[in-house]
């Protein structure tokens, strides 16, 4: 009987929801924490996961940062401290790309979206932090989570220069990226 209660408890309490902290250098000093939406894009929350937990986003920088709409990072190929930051943004990782996982869910101030290519079923490794609203990729892009805390190191992150906000010079880094339940 015992057994049983400890089953029924378990199965009433909400499951642990997963998310990843970023621990971000440079400009922007502090961790990022975002709670991943499996129930939105359960294929991109596991990409994620697996590349966080391989390290393979460790030292990977922000490469392309546009105020007043997003910071991208993730290129896990090009977007590493210390290499050519000449290719970086046109990588991937070795996992393969994924299908498109688009929901009605909005891009608002700290939403976590995936980059891709024209092709709307080429997202792989990077994503992207909303800084404000962007009604515009709503059901273009797919949800993967939002930011809990550190929006503030967010919004110091190094800003990059011209129409597709490239950064010039040392861009911030995500030193460490670590998955959390």
């Amino acid at each position: 009987m015992r057994k049983l209660a400890v089953l029924l408890a378990l199965a009433a309490s909400p499951a642990a929801a997963t998310g990843i902290e970023i621990d971000v250098a440079g400009e922007a000093e502090g961790t990022i924490s975002i709670d991943l939406f499996e129930d939105v894009a359960p294929n991109h929350v596991e990409q994620i996961t697996a590349l966080a937990g391989d390290g393979a986003y460790d030292g990977v920088v922000f490469h392309r940062v546009i105020d007043g709409f997003m910071a991208q990072t993730g290129d896990v190929e090009f977007g590493r401290t210390g290499g050519d930051m000449s290719m970086a943004g046109m990588g991937g990782s070795e996992r393969d790309d994924l299908v498109q996982e688009f929901s009605d869910r909005p891009f608002e101030r700290g939403t976590v979206g995936m980059a891709r290519s024209q092709d709307p079923n080429s997202a792989n490794s990077q994503f992207f932090i909303m800084f404000a609203p962007g009604d515009f990729l709503n059901g273009q892009y797919t949800v993967v989570g939002e930011v809990t805390d550190g929006l503030d190191v967010l919004d110091a992150i190094k800003r990059g220069e011209g129409a597709n906000g490239a950064v010039i010079g040392a861009p911030d880094v995500m030193r460490e990226v670590r998955v959390t339940e």
